[in-house]
């Protein structure tokens, strides 16, 4: 689908259920009309990823994923040889010349494509997503240049492999570190952050239509109060929709904070965060008994 402008974009990622605010959806629009790839930052639960699932969706294409760990290598990211099917070629071929059967077991034939070749080969349209890339070490950043810069990849037996679709690119990161001019350079840029109280209410409304409306606001507003404090990580986006669906599953019409000791950890993912809030709960509680 032809988009032909931000406005476009965002009404398309509305349809698939993701809510853009306008800044985000001009720089993914530009990034897509000039054909770069993207580098979607900010942290965790922001709605990076999903934001890639929607893109690729809106677009009709194909998701090829590729999650980023430590220790990530070629042979996992890129393509690998089918040793297998290489034994038995040559257990097969004795009697052949060497130099044939050395150029035949170095062929597409025994190739394996992992996620980035499989991109790279894709005859239809794909969007190729490499997720959570700061997990990655600075070795494999720089053997991505190549593909980011000319949608192509070279593999020492076979040469340079160019795409003849063009794929998305999209790029996610935790900030866990930073990278190189080289990599930012090839790049256009999304920093995306904890969504304003007025988008979240919005996002919520969106994804839990069923919840009552009050419930929504007063778990927002909550939810935008505890993101304030000093905690290991703060609450998601998604996390915000299941603790609003959880106090809902208890039938509640909207939030008081002597009424939530059980579900925090629905909302916090480390019992230290927990203990935490339990804390700053008695005392927002007892301020808001004293304005009564």
């Amino acid at each position: 689908m032809m988009l032909t402008s931000p406005l476009d974009l965002a009404k398309e990622l509305e349809d698939e259920g993701y809510l853009i605010d306008q800044e985000a959806a001009t720089t993914l629009f530009l990034a897509l009309a000039l054909e770069k790839p993207c580098l979607i930052e900010g942290p965790a639960g922001v709605g990076k990823t999903q934001l890639a699932l929607a893109l690729a969706r809106a677009e009709k294409r194909r998701l090829i994923r590729l999650q980023c760990y430590e220790g990530l290598d070629i042979s996992k990211a890129l393509y690998d040889w089918n040793y297998a099917k290489q034994l038995l070629r040559l257990q097969l071929a004795k009697t052949e010349d060497w130099d044939e059967i050395k150029f035949d077991l170095f062929s597409e034939e025994f190739l394996l494509s992992r996620p980035l070749l499989e991109a790279i080969l894709s005859p239809e349209p794909v969007l190729l997503l490499i997720d959570e890339l700061d997990k990655s070490d600075e070795e494999f950043e720089s053997f991505l240049l190549e593909l980011l810069a000319e949608q192509q990849v070279s593999i020492p037996e076979l040469g340079t492999l160019t795409s003849k679709t063009k794929p998305v690119v999209i790029l996610t990161s935790n900030n866990s570190r930073d990278f190189s001019d080289a990599l930012r350079r090839r790049c256009i840029h999304i920093y995306l952050s904890y969504p304003s109280l007025e988008r979240e209410i919005s996002i919520l409304s969106s994804h839990a239509p069923e919840l009552a409306e009050g419930l929504i606001k007063d778990v927002c507003e909550f939810v935008a109060k505890v993101r304030k404090l000093p905690l290991q990580k703060l609450p998601s986006v998604s996390e915000t929709i299941d603790f609003a669906r959880s106090l809902s599953a208890l039938h509640k019409e909207q939030l008081n904070y002597g009424d939530l000791m059980g579900t925090l950890s629905v909302l916090l993912k480390y019992p230290k965060d927990v203990a935490k809030l339990e804390e700053r709960l008695k005392k927002w509680e007892s301020e808001t008994l004293n304005r009564r």
